[in-house]
């Protein structure tokens, strides 16, 4: 009988089925095991690495600086410009490092301190994905350098900013001040929002003071980024809105002529309409280059100008406090008239000295025999010291600090301009408040003359004359005559206001033509022109007092106490077009300083419409991009830039620099006036 074997063993095909399944199953199962460990690897242990590496390749909203508003004089004249610059910027969501990474920058872009000190600060308070400038206005040096090495530095990025330049240097260097770089305390207060991928702010002068018109509107792009800050495609944009332009009321040609006065000397100069209120020039010499500041000035360079003796960086015609002098005659006189205490008829007897009743010392005259009867006319053709004197003794202190606060002395103008000084109109509550001690009859008598404690900025004088001129109608002065942009800013050019006279209207008409006498056979005749009338006073401030009975030696004085001379007027006389304060540093006289004002005069009211005085080759519009002038092609910013290769560098010496000279500005405590014009 045959012997079946079977073709298939049933229970060896199961085992072995069974065993693939278990090796199968077991094969799945740690795979599963490991993608789960893998996983959870990923999502604890390196959690922190892989959340920033995600965070960083996404879509982010870069900032986009708006361009900051020209700045322009009433001419049309470009003053303040833009130009591009090569910048290093990191942002922390690119750089993981960012103390390495700079750390290994410095040698590569030759980074300062103070670099590194600015960007740290700005670094800390910036938005993750804003990108921050560790350097400014790099060279090609620095960027050749950085090219070589780009690769180590991922999230490091050259781009081009715009920045600020100032074609003519040091001429408008104390009215438009500067822009630099934001500090830690400009951090705490601006909109950071709204600075955004900006680094400059104004400092100082126009740029300060109108620094919410001139900045704009920053923008933003949404971009698509990696990991290493590359942009992989743009998605949208919002663009910035620039700036406002600003056209101030400043005249280039008058203010190369005031500045030309003053070359070489100390002091400062202030040019009003006396219909308006603007301000036509200011000048502070000696002056500084404002383009040095814009990207960070070095400490050597800062250094030689704050502790230059003459101080340059000081604007003496809105933060210097002088003694007047007898510039302040006419607005006195004009107060006696108000209380009642004198008319054009009141005349005293001038002995040449002045004495408080029960008291032997002598107030003296600048004229040591006296100028014997003496009326209100008389008293300001001659510059009569007396004739105050007594008049400030009728009056008294309280009343003079009334009346003369009505013409701006002792309190701010309210000009446009950042840091003015209120100067200092006396009075006993002061004297108490400040020094602790009861006011003395005599201390009134030396301020009835502009001198002993009251001081004065220029623009005081200024506006004091303008208000003059006007026949008691008050302006405020101010630099800012339009505003083109987006932004709504309303300017007033006109008298605002009145002050309150009792006398008559002739009163008024009466002091201007004996300021008139003061230039035609007065303290002021070096200076009288045929061409039209000039209505002025002198005045003599002292720097060093002079005990009594002592006679003013000037051959044993040194340069810097030698008396101000100071000048203020107003043309033509019978309807006012200008009006000018002159403060000249140990100018002698008032005399000297009258000499200053005429080229103004005849500048403004002969030759600036026959033939203007203007830069070589003036840019109107468009600014250094529209001239084709590169970075490294700008000067000092000592000489204005000419528009056209062919033009000249310079059209004005007064665009040059200006030797240093500086003020000896503390008022004279001397119980002994002296006025000498």
């Amino acid at each position: 009988m045959k012997q079946h074997f079977p073709l298939k063993n049933v229970q060896q095909e199961k085992r072995i089925y069974r065993n693939r399944v278990f090796i199968a199953v077991g094969i799945v199962a740690f795979f599963l095991l490991l993608l789960v460990s893998r996983y959870a690897y990923l999502q604890i242990a390196h959690y922190d690495e892989f959340s920033t590496a995600s965070d960083q390749n996404r879509i982010r909203l870069q900032p986009l600086a708006p361009a900051r508003g020209y700045i322009y004089d009433r001419n049309g004249i470009l003053l303040a410009d833009n130009y591009p610059v090569f910048s290093a910027t990191i942002s922390r969501a690119d750089v993981q490092d960012i103390d390495d990474t700079v750390k290994r920058l410095i040698p590569i872009l030759a980074l300062t301190e103070e670099d590194i000190d600015r960007f740290s600060s700005r670094i800390k308070t910036s938005k993750k994905t804003e990108r921050v400038a560790l350097k400014l206005n790099l060279t090609e040096t620095d960027i050749a350098k950085f090219s070589e090495v780009k690769f180590q530095f991922p999230g490091v990025n050259i781009e081009t900013q715009m920045t600020r330049y100032y074609p003519h240097g040091e001429l408008f260097a104390h009215v438009i001040g500067y822009v630099g770089r934001i500090n830690d305390k400009e951090l705490k207060s601006i909109d950071k929002d709204l600075y955004a991928g900006t680094n400059l702010i104004g400092k100082i002068g126009v740029e300060k003071s109108y620094e919410d018109l001139l900045h704009g509107v920053p923008g933003n792009e949404s971009v698509e980024a990696d990991a290493h800050g590359n942009v992989l495609r743009n998605l949208g944009r919002k663009d910035p809105v620039r700036g406002n332009d600003l056209y101030l009321s400043i005249d280039y040609g008058l203010q190369v002529i005031a500045t030309e006065q003053l070359a070489g000397r100390r002091g400062a100069i202030v040019v009003l309409s006396p219909k308006t209120g603007e301000i036509l020039a200011l000048v502070s010499s000696p002056s500084f280059n404002p383009n040095l500041f814009v990207t960070g000035i070095s400490n050597t360079d800062y250094s030689a100008l704050r502790d230059n003796l003459d101080q340059p960086l000081y604007n003496r015609a809105v933060q210097g406090a002088y003694p007047p002098g007898s510039t302040i005659k006419p607005m006195f006189g004009l107060g006696g008239i108000h209380y009642g205490y004198v008319d054009w008829a009141t005349a005293i007897s001038d002995p040449g000295y002045f004495t408080l009743p029960g008291d032997s010392h002598r107030f003296r005259d600048h004229k040591k025999t006296g100028h014997g009867s003496v009326n209100m006319h008389k008293a300001q053709v001659v510059s009569c010291d007396t004739y105050f004197y007594v008049l400030s003794y009728r009056m008294g202190i309280e009343k003079m600090n009334a009346w003369m606060r009505q013409f701006g002395f002792g309190e701010k103008t309210g000009v446009d301009l950042p840091s003015e000084s209120t100067g200092l109109y006396p009075s006993p509550d002061w004297k108490m408040r400040t020094r602790k001690s009861k006011w003395l009859k005599g201390e009134t008598i030396s301020v009835s003359i502009g001198q002993g404690a009251f001081t004065a900025t220029p623009l005081q004088l200024a506006m004091a004359t303008a208000i003059t001129a006007n026949q008691g109608s008050h302006i405020t002065p101010h630099v800012l005559r339009e505003s083109h942009g987006a932004k709504p800013h309303v300017t007033h050019n006109a008298p605002d206001g009145v002050i309150q006279f009792n006398g008559k209207p002739e009163d008024w008409i009466k002091m201007r033509d004996a300021m008139v006498d003061v230039v035609e056979s007065g303290t002021g005749r070096g200076i009288r022109t045929p061409m039209y009338q000039i209505a002025g006073k002198t005045g003599t401030a002292q720097v060093k007092s002079i005990a009594q009975g002592k006679r003013y030696n000037e051959s044993l004085l040194t340069e810097r106490q030698l008396d101000h001379g100071l000048f203020v007027g107003f043309a033509p006389a019978e309807n006012p077009e200008i009006a000018i304060a002159i403060v000249w540093e140990n100018g002698k006289h008032g005399g000297s300083a009258a000499q200053l004002a005429r080229p103004m005069f005849d500048y403004w009211l002969l030759k600036r419409k026959k033939d203007p005085i203007r830069p070589a080759g003036h840019q109107i519009s468009g600014g250094l991009m529209t001239a084709g002038i590169k970075p490294g092609e700008l000067p000092s910013g000592t000489t204005p830039v000419a528009a056209d290769a062919h033009a000249a560098q310079s059209a004005q010496p007064a665009s040059q620099a200006i030797p240093n000279i500086s003020p000896s500005t503390s008022p004279s405590t001397n119980s002994q006036p002296v006025e000498s014009e």
